[in-house]
């Protein structure tokens, strides 16, 4: 009998000293808002257990956000996030960028059921790189050396993974979505989705354009 799967969505928590943030608004703010709205995304699942991923190590801001008993994976790069990971019990495992708290819920769901037939599936990112990475855990040889030099910055990340496969369709690609990497993507936020009330409540009474 197989068992069960045990999946963990991990969000990925690495500062930017270029966080996008409208005048007034501090960008360091702004971007652990945006985290913890991404960290409660991945919190609002069923049967899946939420994580943080902190690169550098040391980011006690971060931690705050999370509830009591979320595992902490201290990890640098995303195949040794998914190792740490696996070292938790997970048996498939969702990393999610931390600059995208509007994320449905439905897109990482879309990523897991697509693990039934892939090694890994892709959530692309607007302007390039991901969103979100899913695979089976342990990793497969060939993926754990892809993301090795590939993360979810990486502009072409889903090119070269797919490069990297030893045959076509072992990573498909979900619905795209759009993070926050730059002022001119506030205007991506979709003030008709539920959630993202923390990045919300700050840029109140600011335009989401520039």
């Amino acid at each position: 009998m197989t068992l069960p799967a045990t999946r963990f969505a991990a969000v990925l928590s690495s500062p930017r000293p270029n966080a996008p943030a409208p005048p007034g608004i501090d960008p360091d703010a702004l971007r652990l808002a945006a985290l913890e709205d991404t960290y409660e995304v991945a919190a609002g699942l069923d049967l899946v257990t939420a994580a943080l991923v902190l690169d550098p190590p040391h980011q006690p801001d971060a931690e705050a956000l999370t509830w009591p008993g979320t595992p902490i994976v201290r990890a640098s790069g995303a195949a040794a996030a998914f190792a740490a990971l696996h070292a938790e019990g997970a048996t498939e495992a969702a990393l999610l960028a931390g600059d995208a708290p509007d994320l449905p819920p439905l897109l990482i769901g879309k990523l897991f059921r697509a693990l039934g037939s892939a090694a890994a599936a892709a959530c692309a990112a607007e302007g390039g790189g991901l969103v979100a990475l899913a695979a089976h855990l342990p990793l497969p040889d060939w993926l754990a050396g892809a993301l090795r030099t590939v993360d979810l910055d990486t502009p072409d990340a889903l090119a070269r993974l797919r490069a990297a496969a030893p045959r076509p369709g072992l990573i498909p690609q979900g619905p795209g979505w759009h993070r926050l990497r730059g002022p001119h993507d506030l205007a991506r936020l979709d003030l008709g989705l539920e959630g993202w009330e923390n990045t919300r409540a700050l840029l109140e009474g600011h335009p989401l354009t520039h």
